[in-house]
């Protein structure tokens, strides 16, 4: 069991990397590209408001460098994101493909769309709020809304059901952490919008690859003679 839930997030996890680094190639990386522009104009500065030129801190140069690190943390990130949702899918026996993509929206409703409600995935020289704040806010949103999915969706009894609702607006009623009003962007508003935009398609696609092909292998090699 354990050998078929890793062969399966691994396998998830590389296509899931490579289906988002192609898109974040396509239609995230200029957004970011740009907004840097926009963040070089403005003085150097880190996490807390001192002068940058003395905190510089290294980054992979742009084209091929860049692409290739994008690559490597997306499929570590899917590989590790596979094993949780391969891991949840074998406990609830769920092994065909479309199951596998209520799964895989479960996972990016968690991880991506109900930060993103408190938290919109934000571009180099934005204003934001402490960076351990929102980390933390980030953190509680995903955990309250992954137990309240859970509730909604798996249990029968109406009390935990509406207990699942509660937890899953809870983070948005205590309100994620923001800068104060007199912080100002260097980013223009609309390239803000289009990078939130291709950001949660991205992630979309990310977590139903996730879902989908790790079901598929999992319930692949459950029911082979080898095994």
């Amino acid at each position: 069991m354990f050998g078929r839930i890793v062969f399966a997030a691994a396998l998830a996890g590389l296509a899931a990397g490579l289906v988002l680094t192609a898109i974040q190639a396509y239609a995230v990386n200029p957004l970011i590209l740009e907004a840097e522009t926009y963040e070089d104009q403005g003085p150097a500065t880190d996490d807390h408001g001192h002068d940058g030129e003395d905190s510089a801190t290294w980054a992979p140069a742009d084209g091929g460098e860049r692409l290739i690190f994008t690559l490597a943390t997306n499929v570590i990130a899917g590989i590790a994101f596979g094993l949780l949702l391969t891991a949840a899918m074998a406990l609830a026996g769920t092994c065909d493909w479309r199951r596998g993509l209520i799964w895989g929206l479960a996972g990016y409703a968690t991880f991506s769309l109900a930060p993103a409600f408190g938290l919109p995935p934000e571009l180099p020289g934005m204003a934001a709020g402490d960076l351990g704040a929102r980390q933390i806010w980030w953190a509680g949103t995903a955990a309250s809304t992954a137990a309240g999915l859970a509730l909604l969706l798996l249990v029968p009894r109406i009390a935990l059901r509406a207990l699942g609702a509660v937890l899953i607006v809870l983070p948005h009623i205590i309100g994620a952490p923001h800068p104060d009003e007199a912080a100002a962007s260097a980013v223009p508003a609309e390239l803000a919008a289009s990078f939130v935009s291709a950001t949660l398609v991205a992630n979309l696609l990310f977590w139903l690859v996730i879902g989908a092909v790790s079901a598929w292998m999992f319930g692949r090699r459950s029911t082979s003679p080898v095994d």
